[in-house]
């Protein structure tokens, strides 16, 4: 095997951005590793952990590690590597960024400038390592922005007094590990393609805020704002700071008809607090937990609140002769592999029993890609089920793998071939650019149930567990 390492002083990219590179780059041929990443502790610990020989470095440094099967291969992944930079940087540049600023208040006074004609921001997102980003967003809240920190691995002490002086200055903290908001229209981080319209979403959770803004979108009905406020913030903690602080902007936004309020399950205190705040805006909550609404309730709630049909929500049986359909043979029980850790305890609580599992928890993303980027433990978990039923999420929209079903599909079929049936919640819309139907139909064509609502997917598999039980 041949090693390349390198270490770039001074240059940085957002790691996300960075995540699928290394991405790109470990699916060219010849290549077994690749990490492109800040020279943070842990990434550089990381590449330590997989054998490469780092020096030393700062968390400024970009940190470059290749590891293929000749010179030519490590010789064409470090040429991909510079053209994938070269076009990033080439794009920042065709936005005015040539000389970009080196801090967040530096790029804040550049916008109130109205630089590169943006007429003044009034957002930030911080998508950095965890450690870092709190000096980041405290740094965005100083200069009177409202921040969305798509970072996890944040500590819940620092989260909270980032929302306190949220509060103080009058700007909102979306997160930490806030993976959706979409802002008159604008989606970040994680975001499906939505028409505008009457519904306000405060959301708890990033696939939960997904999975029912992709339900209305379904049934034709448009979102006004969807605010992220981070998994803990209806933790007993952090007490819904910014669920709070959200839900009366949206109360007092006259585009919003309807607020819906989506949630993990909450700490009691922090779901009384949300309740009763006496809002003249109708509320409906999703709020997560056993005797709860669950995701696909709550939407049909609010259809009913505006006096729109439930329509039947698309599905695609899987196919003849796939496990767990009449005839076939599917015993063992059932597994959740998830991406969206919402979606995950959705379906825990709908099924009553089983192994789940959220790859999306920061126990799995720490020094990796979210599995709505890079599946690849999620995969290498289908490969190891030998039999029973496997209940998966795929969500799609901006931000996510941008064609899951090339990679999942062989798993599915390799799983339906060794008689495991497999059942796919997919999340996403009409006009998301990874396609709703095409990903649809791959997936069934392998073998898989597809559901467009999680809580269905959910139902359909906890029913072929019974049935095999039963039989």
């Amino acid at each position: 095997m041949n090693d390349l390492v390198e270490v770039r002083a001074g240059v940085y990219h957002d790691s996300v951005s960075l995540m699928r590179v290394s991405q790109a780059l470990a699916a060219l041929p010849g290549v077994s590793v690749a990490i492109v990443a800040m020279a943070t502790e842990l990434n550089v610990g990381l590449a330590r952990d997989a054998g490469f020989a780092v020096p030393a470095t700062t968390p400024g440094d970009l940190l470059v590690a290749i590891r293929a099967s000749s010179d030519d291969a490590v010789r064409e992944a470090a040429a991909e590597l510079d053209r994938r930079l070269a076009a990033r940087e080439a794009a920042g540049t065709a936005r005015g960024e040539d000389r970009p600023p080196r801090t967040t208040r530096s790029a804040a006074r550049a916008a109130a400038r109205g630089a590169a004609g943006s007429g003044g921001a009034t957002v930030a997102l911080v998508s950095v390592p965890g450690e870092y980003a709190f000096l980041e967003a405290a740094d965005a809240v100083e200069a009177g922005l409202c921040v969305m920190i798509f970072s996890d691995n944040v500590p819940v002490e620092q989260e909270i007094l980032l929302k306190d002086r949220a509060r103080e200055k009058g700007v909102l903290v979306m997160g930490p590990d806030c993976g959706t908001a979409v802002i008159g229209g604008a989606g970040l981080g994680f975001a499906n393609v939505l028409r505008p319209g009457p519904v306000g979403v405060v959301a708890a959770s990033g696939t939960g805020a997904q999975q029912v803004t992709s339900l209305l979108d379904l049934a034709g009905v448009g979102v006004s704002h969807l605010l992220g406020v981070g998994g803990r913030d209806l933790s007993a903690e952090v007490g819904g700071r910014s669920a709070i602080q959200a839900l009366r902007a949206l109360d007092a936004d006259p585009a919003t008809e309807l607020i819906l309020l989506v949630s993990k399950p909450p700490a009691p205190e922090a779901a009384d607090a949300v309740r009763d705040l006496g809002l003249g805006t109708k509320l409906v909550t999703a709020l997560l937990g056993p005797g709860q609404d669950d995701l696909t309730a709550a939407v049909e709630k609010v259809l009913g609140a505006l006096g729109r049909e439930v329509p039947a929500w698309p599905s695609w049986p899987a196919p003849p002769g796939a496990p767990g359909t009449p005839g076939s043979e599917c015993r063992g029980p059932l597994r959740g592999l998830y991406s969206g850790g919402t979606l995950c305890t959705e379906a825990a609580v709908i099924a009553g029993s089983g192994e789940f599992t959220d790859f999306g928890d920061d126990a799995y993303t720490r020094g990796r890609a979210h599995p709505m980027i890079d599946p690849a433990l999620r995969l290498e978990a289908l490969d190891a089920v030998e039999s029973g039923v496997v209940l998966l999420d795929v969500v799609l929209g901006h931000g996510a793998d941008p064609d899951p079903s090339a990679r999942l599909a062989p798993a599915v079929a390799r799983a339906c071939g060794r008689g495991v049936a497999v059942v796919v919640a997919l999340v996403g819309t009409e006009g998301d650019p990874q396609g709703l139907h095409a990903q649809a139909a791959r997936l069934n064509e392998a073998g898989a149930a597809v559901f467009t609502s999680n809580a269905a997917a959910a139902r359909h598999a906890r029913d072929l567990v019974a049935a095999r039980v039963h039989s």
